[in-house]
């Protein structure tokens, strides 16, 4: 069983039961490395696939949500991938209104790329980014 130290404490990651299901209580580092694992997989699954909208379709992603507005479904039209390389740091500096900027050197450089599901109505645009889906998707829950 794994174990965490957590400010001095060593903690357990634990399954107990609540009601009819079974689920898991893990560390947030835990989680977002968790659901980092499964985006990756999510999209070389998606852009591995020959029949992209059977890939969508056994992944459980809708491909008509409500409306907010409460008016017609909006439709997917477009999965979108982004990627982006994080090449420094910024953040608020002590007493000025200046950010502390720091660049990182070559290896240090990550990239990451992002998957947005696309709906559109005749009214309005709605963008769902893959976490999200994933963190609200019930197969995953179970695991996020």
């Amino acid at each position: 069983m794994p174990h965490d130290i957590v400010n001095g404490h060593i903690g357990h990651n634990h399954s107990h039961s609540h009601g009819e299901h079974l689920h898991s209580h893990m560390p947030d580092a835990d989680r977002a490395e968790e659901l980092q694992v499964l985006t990756t997989q999510f999209i070389d699954g998606f852009t591995a696939a020959k029949d992209k909208m059977s890939y969508l379709r056994l992944a459980g992603v809708p491909l008509e949500i409500p409306a907010p507005d409460g008016g017609p479904s909006m439709k997917l039209v477009d999965v979108q991938l982004t990627t982006e390389w994080q090449v420094g740091t910024a953040s608020p500096s002590f007493g000025s209104r200046d950010l502390s900027y720091l660049p990182y050197p070559g290896e240090m450089v990550t990239e990451r790329t992002n998957m947005s599901f696309i709906y559109v109505s005749l009214d309005s645009k709605e963008v769902t980014d893959l976490r999200s889906f994933l963190q609200n998707h019930p197969a995953a829950k179970e695991t996020v």
